[in-house]
């Protein structure tokens, strides 16, 4: 029987919304509690959020959370925190205060520095410390942006008044009542700013981006104990033990401990990760090479013996872990904007009946580049398109086009993977674990599994982002010995087998990298 401190609180702060769940030791959920989370849209392209708003709805859901359970602080071993990446928060050290709305992942006004500094031919060097490719979806872009266009801000930022973070920091910091200026590898590795080889900022980055070093937080491995909670907030001093992007946090709960294991998470946008170990692989097809979540001692367990401990720039952990990543800006976000922008449904659970009432498509195609295109395509000029539109076509057949333009860029994402992985001689990924609010959508996932020729396999608890950063706070806190231990715990719901033979799945794509072209503004 579970000890009454076996419990684990999950804080999930993503893109839509601020979420609290309990877990118990099985990885059960026991309780969770949610609040949307208001965008901001100042002009086109741009998109922010109010940091307030974002710990406000934080600390009240974890509030609820815990009431909704029976719960008392004292009941909870420990906190795990996992944020959407990339997110740029800029604060007064002295007062706590954010000193300007967060720059969302998705805001693409820092594209006029990222040509810059394509044109300066950073480039090759940034990829090969970075893992990354200059965009503006990455932080320090975001970053450079404030210190440049916001009167005062980096007079204040070379004084040493001012702290930056993506949201896990800024969590870290209101939790703690601003004791603690931290944040992990996961998260440190997606600011363009970090060398993932060496798991420390980079001073030659740093020095042409512009950016003062004291700005950035302490980085930590995922794994690890962050600082304790102010008890004032939950009604006891709570250690947070684990922290990780979103993204990561996923993959980890999704139990993807060792190379060649893949999820996607379908949630505003998509992101498929494969692990891939101990292995540094850059991409040749548009993906990006990320820090995979890393573990503290004593918590590495008998199944990752091998990798081994190591002290890195004053980080300990494991062996730096890496993945392969590929993100697609507008996933599920795209059911959004039929409910609010085209209002051709009243709420996204409606979307699979709609789009189930025609037997397919119709021929319509839908690239829902409303903020550019990411991986594999990197085009930030793109926007929406609908092509194919016949007399015949209705709103079913742009809603299920709308839906399978998620299967789509999905599927574009593996196919570049793949070919990436086998040039470097691996072995092709077996099956795709999902998670995320889309996952749920059964039309969804079967045509995933038909585009892609593999099984496509639903979890039994979709929350792995959050299971994600409650299994790396129960690491860290004694509840798990180890990674096999949490593998033990995954169990399958469901498997969407392919049922569309490789040509019919060929030509479909061939007809998606049409309509993809098609998208491009000139």
């Amino acid at each position: 029987m579970a000890s009454p401190t076996d419990y684990l609180l999950a804080l999930d702060q993503g893109t839509s919304s601020s979420r609290s769940i309990v877990f118990d030791r099985s990885g059960r959920i026991v309780a969770m509690a949610q609040r949307e989370l208001p965008q901001i849209y100042p002009q086109p392209g741009w998109v922010e959020h109010d940091p307030m708003e974002i710990w406000r709805g934080q600390l009240a859901t974890a509030r609820d959370a815990l009431a909704k359970a029976g719960l008392k602080a004292s009941d909870v071993r420990a906190i795990g925190i996992t944020n959407q990446r990339e997110t740029t928060v800029l604060w007064n050290r002295r007062t706590g205060q954010p000193v300007h709305h967060a720059i969302v992942w998705q805001d693409r006004r820092a594209e006029p520095l990222c040509a810059e500094l394509r044109a300066q031919g950073m480039q090759a060097e940034i990829q090969r410390k970075t893992g990354l490719v200059i965009d503006a979806y990455f932080s320090a872009t975001k970053l450079r942006w404030l210190l440049d266009e916001v009167p005062g801000l980096r007079a204040q930022a070379e004084a040493g008044e001012l702290a930056f973070g993506t949201v896990d920091s800024w969590l870290i910091w209101q939790l703690t009542g601003g004791r603690v200026h931290a944040t992990d590898v996961t998260n440190a590795s997606r600011t363009m700013l970090f060398d993932v080889h060496r798991n420390a900022w980079d001073d030659e980055l740093l020095a042409a981006l512009d950016i003062p070093a004291a700005l950035l937080p302490h980085v930590q491995p995922s794994s690890s104990l962050f600082g304790e909670t102010d008890p004032a907030l939950l009604g006891a001093a709570l250690p947070i033990g684990g922290v990780a992007g979103d993204q990561q946090a996923a993959l980890f709960g999704q139990a993807c401990f060792d190379a060649g294991m893949a999820k996607n998470t379908y949630g505003t946008g998509c992101f498929l990760l494969m692990h891939t170990g101990e292995r540094f692989q850059p991409s040749s097809n548009g993906l990006v090479v990320t820090s995979a979540a890393q573990l503290a001692p004593p918590f590495t367990g008998p199944g990752n013996a091998r990798r081994g401990i190591q002290v890195q720039n004053g980080l300990t952990g494991a062996a730096p872990q890496y993945a392969m990543e590929g993100s697609v800006f507008v996933g599920g976000a795209v059911v959004q904007w039929l409910r609010d922008g085209l209002q051709a449904i009243k709420g996204s659970a409606e979307v699979q009946a709609l789009a189930e009432s025609v037997p397919d498509a119709g021929g319509v195609m839908m690239v829902p580049a409303f903020t550019g295109l990411g991986a594999p395509y990197w085009n930030a000029d793109a926007r929406g398109t609908i092509t194919g539109l016949t007399r015949g076509t209705t709103v079913a057949h742009i809603a299920r086009a709308a839906l399978e333009s998620i299967a789509y860029q999905s599927a574009a994402l593996l196919s570049a993977m793949s070919r990436d992985v086998e040039a470097a001689g691996g072995a092709s990924v077996a099956e795709l674990r999902v998670d995320g609010g889309a996952c749920v959508n059964d039309l969804l996932m079967q045509f995933q599994a038909d585009l892609l020729g593999i099984p496509v396999v639903r979890p039994a608890v979709v929350e792995t982002t959050a299971l994600g950063a409650a299994f790396l706070a129960g690491l860290s806190s004694g509840v798990y010995a180890g990674t096999d231990e949490l593998s033990a715990l995954w169990k399958a719901e469901r498997r969407f087998l392919p049922t569309l033979s490789r040509t019919q799945a060929e030509a479909a794509m061939a007809r998606w990298e049409h309509a993809v072209r098609q998208a491009t503004v000139a």
